[in-house]
């Protein structure tokens, strides 16, 4: 059980281990500084964050990240041969991805990961049709693209929140 004024010790954690990363120091102001702040503004914000859950699955969260950060190189790299390529032929669509997640973290986690993987320009939560709306820049076949977004990351962050 975590005490009330650290009710969400992953932020904490994170905001003082970016703290240390930004200011390149392990010297006592900057922990200090670093532990205020991982301490402070999750309390300060607490109105505004969800209740902390806890992770279920680590080691999918692990492999979840992986794939994320090859899809964003290999996307980056499938982008940028679009928009080098003289006469390249990008075909943007929408693409409906009807959602299995039910976690707001969960969806909000996928919403997020779709937007930062190139190629995709940007997507809508659409809460009531319980669908996520994607603008992909080039997509010849939306129906497989849906399909490549539930396997590759709904999948594993249901099994992560849910």
């Amino acid at each position: 059980m975590t005490p009330r004024w650290l009710a969400h010790p992953a932020l904490s954690a994170l905001l003082a281990a970016a703290w240390l990363l930004l200011q390149q120091s392990l010297d006592l102001p900057q922990l200090i500084t670093a532990a205020a702040l991982g301490i402070g503004l999750p309390w300060l914000l607490r109105g505004f964050l969800p209740a902390g859950g806890r992770l279920r699955h680590a080691g999918m969260a692990v492999r979840l990240l992986g794939v994320v950060l090859s899809d964003i190189v290999t996307s980056n790299l499938t982008v940028a041969r679009i928009v080098l390529t003289p006469g390249s032929n990008p075909r943007p669509a929408w693409v409906l991805l009807p959602l299995d997640l039910t976690h707001p973290a969960a969806i909000a986690l996928l919403a997020t990961i779709i937007t930062t993987t190139p190629g995709t320009v940007s997507c809508i939560v659409d809460e009531t049709g319980r669908r996520i709306i994607v603008h992909a820049l080039d997509c010849a076949d939306p129906a497989a693209m849906a399909a490549q977004i539930k396997q590759r990351y709904e999948r594993p962050l249901k099994e992560i929140f849910e």
